[in-house]
């Protein structure tokens, strides 16, 4: 862990902070890419994931911006009450939301609070000098954290706003914006789950293709009806070949853990990826949003946080 302190706090938009967080002996932070996040261990012992919403300019210094949730489990409202010169620990910078390697044209849409990732990707687009466009979606400008900020960046010219509560700008047309590179664009997304999920199915439907479809979800979406009933299993441990009971009302996760089989875990949701588990033989259920159609396909790894089994007995690669 990284020992950090809240050098300062800005209030972006409505019940958005911006932190900025320095090293306690003023040495480097880890560099970074645009798309990555930390893990935030807060005073109370949460452990929450933010983006990064700014490139380096300081190389001591990060910066995370955060939405007070009126549905927060206490993450969001622990970090609205912290004050300049409070102590924390930190992780390295983790990347599950890269920008590819691609000479295509990038679309970026942002939903509300899901602007924060997407802001150093159009930072690194711009120094690149790479084809995009930036449409950040949201309900008036005084909820759009770095509205104001983000008319006169470098990259102004790309920036398209829609605000749905007013009457002279309106909800984005997403036929209208995504049929125009649906065959030569990179996507990436990031704001609500249902936000998220309208984009990619809408996306679909107009022709792009899995592989150019990239998205970062910061909560899982309300878990579908049929997921409700669970089945009990088994998860087979490979390296011991130990079989361990997973009751209809625990986690793998859990199981595990009761049997002192170490898995990392972070969010218990399935939206971090930290606990992502290579699976030998069986059939997941797969219940997160961190990966892909096609690797959930694939069938070859798990998130034992919150995902279960379709065969009788899972193996795990533990």
């Amino acid at each position: 862990m990284i020992p950090v302190v809240v050098k300062n706090i800005v209030e972006e938009a409505q019940n958005v902070v911006r932190l900025v967080l320095g090293s306690r002996d003023g040495a480097n932070l880890p560099t970074f890419e645009a798309g990555a996040h930390i893990d935030v261990h807060l005073p109370s012992g949460l452990i929450r994931q933010y983006s990064l919403c700014r490139l380096q300019v300081e190389p001591q210094y990060y910066e995370v911006a955060v939405l007070k949730d009126p549905q927060s489990r206490g993450g969001s409202e622990e970090v609205h009450r912290l004050t300049i010169g409070d102590e924390l620990a930190i992780s390295a910078p983790r990347n599950h939301f890269g920008l590819v390697d691609s000479p295509r044209h990038c679309m970026l849409i942002a939903g509300g609070i899901g602007v924060t990732p997407l802001l150093p990707m159009a930072q690194q687009l711009q120094q690149q000098g790479r084809s995009f466009e930036f449409h950040y979606c949201a309900k008036t400008p005084e909820k759009a954290a770095f509205s104001e900020a983000l008319k006169t960046a470098s990259f102004a010219d790309k920036m398209f706003f829609h605000f749905s509560q007013l009457a002279d700008s309106g909800r984005m047309d997403m036929v209208n914006v995504l049929s125009r590179h649906a065959f030569d664009g990179e996507l990436y997304v990031c704001g609500p789950a249902d936000f998220i999920n309208e984009v990619l199915s809408q996306a679909r439907m107009q022709g792009w293709s899995e592989e150019r479809l990239h998205r970062e979800f910061f909560a899982a979406p309300e878990p579908l009806e049929q997921e409700s009933d669970n089945a009990a299993f088994q998860v087979k441990v490979h390296s011991t070949g130990e079989l361990i009971n997973v009751s209809e009302d625990q986690t793998m996760f859990e199981a595990l853990d009761q049997h002192g089989v170490f898995v990392a875990v972070s969010c218990e949701s399935g939206v971090c990826g930290t606990c992502q588990t290579g699976v030998v033989s069986g059939t997941p259920d797969h219940r997160d949003v961190f990966l892909t159609e096609a690797e959930r396909q694939q069938g070859n790894w798990v998130m034992p946080c919150c995902s279960r089994a379709k065969s009788k007995i899972l193996e795990l690669d533990l």
